[in-house]
């Protein structure tokens, strides 16, 4: 039987496989991208959001959600809940409408489209008179009402989605009971609203978009009432009563209307311009909420004057005196109010405001004094400033876990304390095994921490470093703070911010040690600040130094950035991170590497020209080593010179606002990476799709110039205490790889603890590496004498992993974009490679060990390589042996900014950006799996002489 297996084949270790390894993405964290229509259930108690690209998310409480996306990728025009249903119904801007259910599958549930429909007329008709406005779903659940731009509404069954042609509304019907001086033909065009009545669900209000409202009986087929507008009518809603309804209009105007059964033709009794005098924009949607006080509340979006607002996208509450017109960052797409849904209750007493914005999900708490915002659990605004890198930690401790929390918290106290008041469902999910953080560097210097644990991404706690440095802004220069006299009273809400101060804050590179503390961060003007965790505010004086990486270099002249103007005298920081040192390199470019070492109190850092190595316990430079070829001058001239004449003028004129990169490149995610290396990549890529045109399964790796440019662009650096000079005594050591294919090693001699203050730290090169192929090296990694990866720094100490077996040889690994190496330690012979490029045609773009368990057995697991591509395949790749484990398709290969800002976890997990405000998380392990599980439970509902008994569980998991 063996000679019939395949060279190689092993089928205890195929099955081993299979317990090992297993692709899923399994949730999308953040906030949607573009936004294009909001709805809510009252009785599910959940909410839904659909997207200019044709997916529908489902949210209810935390840990609750729900995904579908419609086949034809069109823009989601309108969603309408089913009253007392699982069921909604969405317009899409093709015209056609689609029927979603929650329905049980396999024990769990899934959102699932069950039919699709598109309105059609009779032959000839134009398209007009199908294309639906407006869209009613009845109380009874069994018809929808659609309104058209004809005029006409036709009667939709549900579910069959079949069409009532004797129930049609057309124009000439309800012009039948309106005096002909009063209307016209013209005057039933375009049906702009559709609201059943709140007390009698056999009559139905109908707005027309010239003014005219008919209050249409459905049972008679007549209308009973109509209302003559003198404006175009935007929108209408109910009060809870029935005794009147609102209209709001294109002139930022609101009327009043009475409906009694005496006067079929009534007047307004009052008309009202809330930011009047002078021209006002469309109040597009209005509601009117009764309370115990008497007093309503009265809620719109738009009305603001033309001239001098226009531009403001704003949300105005009103409540007596209390008057508020909230302003949003973006565009708004729709809102809704959350008040009590109980049919027998006679007040509505609103609690929340939640606002559907283009780049945001914001919530008011109606029910506190000042209406205050809620601190969202999910759909956070990752992009609030665009994301410029990102790093993952895994199984932080519990001390320090808490000591973050209790620093966020000190910045979350002007939120609302209200729970989340979207709370439908029931999170049935396992609790996360383990405390996970991703942190995300932003352009405007701040980085976040998010807690990544389970299936809601939720912000713990955002540190700024732009308090060490002198900008532009203004500190005084306040949108929130407003006097009392000013009108109209606007107030700034949300977080999204598309705005920077200087780009030059941007992080780049983001390094944490959970056992100590310690963060590292590096920005886009060669900073690199080491900070350590503060439980109180403090007033301290951050300690400088410059790392100049051209020394000893003659004929180099930087053409790029000036480096940040830093503060002179004491900082007062908040609690959490606070910077006790900043590190400077010259020239100020963009930080490409960086690595810390928290037991050897050291941090390393690197850019296009060099890297450096600085002591912050002594806070003393210990080296630097140039790494510029003599013919690398684009190095030189950094990656804002090009534009520095035209921004320095607008900066000037416009107060250093630059437009966000969001708004500028859509599709871009921001990786992490600086120019040069997006458009070396960007060479590198049009290589590979050159050369597999002629091979596109084998091609031969072609040796790099020494003169290409970027080769002294540092990629990475690792620390590693391993035998570097001989292989009897081990020492601490310090390696970078460039993108020229050379591999540094140093010695480094770190004083014992007892001298440690006393005693410098000291560095001297003991290796040098030339790949033959000069490919960037992209990972370095030690193996001990078991083949094992080195533990992290105090990872031992914390008795969180065994001590690295220092009797066996050491093997060193290095990758670049093309192959894998393994040499021996100390004498750095070749043992091993694996040729990459040379069999699949593709280049790596990342690189990580991960550990992988069993989920079979708790008592096995090993470690591999996860390894992404710039073809946006991954990889995994056993050690020590570099055998190919298993491919899988992840990422589109067009999709550049997504692969480049991918992240591995340490348990094979991954995160990479689908866009600027979205994170869509992925698993390599059978083991490791964070999706969403929930029920949704389907109360007894009793409600116009329709019993619908409790429907059965419904457990339900993103799809």
């Amino acid at each position: 039987m063996r000679r019939f297996l395949r060279p190689g084949h092993d089928p205890v270790r195929e099955r081993l496989k299979r317990d090992l390894f297993q692709f899923n993405k399994t949730v999308e964290h953040g906030f949607p991208h573009q936004p294009s229509a909001l709805g809510y259930s009252p009785f599910l108690r959940l909410m839904a959001i659909g997207t200019r690209s044709g997916a529908i998310k489902l949210y209810g409480a935390p840990g609750v959600e729900f995904m579908g996306l419609h086949e034809e990728n069109n823009t989601v025009m309108q969603i309408h809940f089913i009253p007392d249903q699982c069921q909604l119904v969405t317009l899409l801007d093709d015209n056609s409408l689609h029927l979603w259910s929650l329905k049980q599958h396999g024990g769990t549930s899934e959102l699932r489209e069950e039919h699709r429909f598109t309105l059609k007329g009779p032959p000839g008709s134009p398209p007009s008179a199908t294309q639906v406005t407006a869209v009613l779903p009845h109380s009874s659940r069994e018809v929808l009402y659609l309104g058209t731009e004809s005029g006409n509404i036709f009667v939709v069954e549900l579910p069959s989605f079949r069409v009532l042609e004797d129930r049609t509304i057309t124009p000439e019907a309800v012009l039948q009971r309106i005096p002909e001086d009063n209307c016209n033909r013209r005057s039933c065009e375009l049906v702009e609203a559709l609201r059943e009545h709140p007390k009698n669900p056999d009559q139905i209000l109908i707005g027309y978009s010239r003014g005219l409202i008919v209050l249409w009986d459905l049972q008679n087929n007549k209308a009973t009432h109509h209302f003559l507008g003198s404006q175009q009518l935007e929108n209408l809603y109910w009060q809870r009563d029935g005794s009147k309804f609102i209209s709001c209009h294109y002139d930022g105007s609101y009327s009043q209307w009475p409906v009694s059964s005496d006067n079929r033709q009534a007047e307004p009794l009052e008309n009202t311009v809330p930011y009047g005098p002078f021209p006002c924009k469309a109040i597009s949607k209005i509601y009117w909420q009764t309370t115990k006080n008497g007093l309503p509340y009265i809620i719109f979006q738009g009305g603001m004057p033309r001239a001098s607002y226009g531009d403001r996208h704003s949300i105005s509450v009103i409540h007596g005196s209390q008057q508020t017109a909230f302003d949003f960052t973006s565009r708004v797409i729709d809102f809704f109010i959350i008040f009590s849904s109980d049919p027998a209750a006679e007040f509505d007493d609103p609690s929340a405001l939640v606002v559907l914005a283009e780049e945001e999900l914001v919530v008011i708490d109606l029910k506190s004094a000042g209406w205050p915002a809620v601190h969202p659990p999910y759909l956070a605004s990752l992009h609030c400033s665009a994301i410029t890198c990102s790093h993952h930690v895994s199984n932080i401790p519990l001390k320090l876990w808490e000591r973050i929390i209790s620093a966020g918290s000190k910045q979350n106290l002007h939120y609302s304390s209200m729970p989340w008041p979207i709370d439908g469902g029931t999170n049935i999910a396992p609790d996360p095994p383990q405390r996970d953080l991703l942190l995300t560097g932003h352009e405007d210097g701040t980085v976040r921490f998010w807690d990544a644990s389970g299936v809601c991404l939720h912000l713990l706690y955002k540190l700024s470093t732009v308090r060490v440095f002198l900008t532009d802004a203004d500190p005084n220069d306040n949108m929130n703070t407003l006097g009392e006299d000013e009108w109209p009273p606007l107030r700034k809400v949300g977080t999204f911010d598309p705005y920077s101060d200087d780009p030059r804050l941007g992080i780049q590179k983001i390094y944490l040690c959970k056992y100590s503390g310690y963060l590292a961060v590096a920005g886009t003007a060669g900073q690199v600040l080491v900070m350590e965790l503060n439980d109180e505010d403090a007033e301290h004086v951050v300690d400088h130094a410059e790392a100049d990486l051209l020394q000893d270099q003659e004929g180099y002249r930087w053409k790029g950035h000036e480096k940040l103007k830093t503060r002179d005298g004491p900082v007062r920081f908040e609690a959490g991170f606070q910077p006790f040192v900043l590190v400077q390199c010259q020239p100020p470019a963009v930080v490409t590497s960086l690595a810390l070492h928290s037991e050897w109190k050291l941090v390393a850092f690197g850019t296009s020209h060099g890297f450096g190595l600085f002591d912050h316990q002594q806070k003393r430079l210990v080296f630097v080593k140039c790494t510029l070829h003599p013919s690398d001058q684009l190095a030189l001239e950094g990656p804002l010179s090009r534009v520095k004449s035209l921004k320095k003028s607008l900066r000037q004129s416009f107060r250093r606002i630059r437009r966000s990169r969001v708004s500028s490149r859509k599709r871009r995610g921001g990786g992490g990476n600086a120019s040069e290396v997006q458009e070396a990549n960007a060479k590198f890529d049009q290589d590979v799709l050159q050369e597999m045109e002629l091979a596109p399964v084998q091609r031969k790796i072609e040796a790099r110039s020494a003169e290409d440019s970027f080769t002294g662009f540092v990629r990475t650096l690792y620390f590693a205490d391993t035998f570097l000079r001989d292989s009897s005594r081990h020492c601490p050591s310090l390696w970078a790889g460039t993108n020229g294919g050379t591999v540094y090693a140093f010695c480094l001699r770190v004083p014992p603890a007892e001298r440690r203050m006393d005693e410098p730290v000291r560095a001297e090169q003991a290796k040098e590496i030339q790949l033959m192929h000069r490919a960037p090296v992209v990972g370095i990694l030690v193996l001990d004498g078991r083949s094992t990866p080195l533990p992290e720094p105090l990872e031992v100490a914390h008795d969180l992993s065994k001590s690295p077996d220092m009797q066996g040889s050491h093997q060193l690994l290095v990758v670049s974009e093309e192959q894998f190496k393994v040499f021996t330690l100390p004498k750095v012979s070749s043992k091993l490679k694996l040729k990459l490029t040379a069999l699949e045609g593709c280049r790596v773009r990342k690189v990580t060990v991960a550990n992988f368990g069993s989920c079979k057995t708790d008592d096995y697991s090993e470690n591999d390589l996860a390894v992404l591509t710039n073809l946006g395949d991954i990889q995994i790749i056993s050690l020590p042996f570099l055998k190919l484990q298993i491919r899988y398709p992840c990422i589109r290969k067009e999709d550049v900014s997504g692969i480049a800002s991918c992240v591995f976890t340490k348990y094979g997990q991954g995160f990479y950006l689908i866009s600027p405000s979205e994170f869509e998380r992925f698993s390599l392990s059978t083991k490791w799996l964070v999706e969403p599980r929930c029920i949704v439970d389907m109360p007894e509902v009793t409600s116009n002489n329709h019993v619908h008994k409790s429907g059965t569980e419904n457990a339900a998991r993103n799809s």
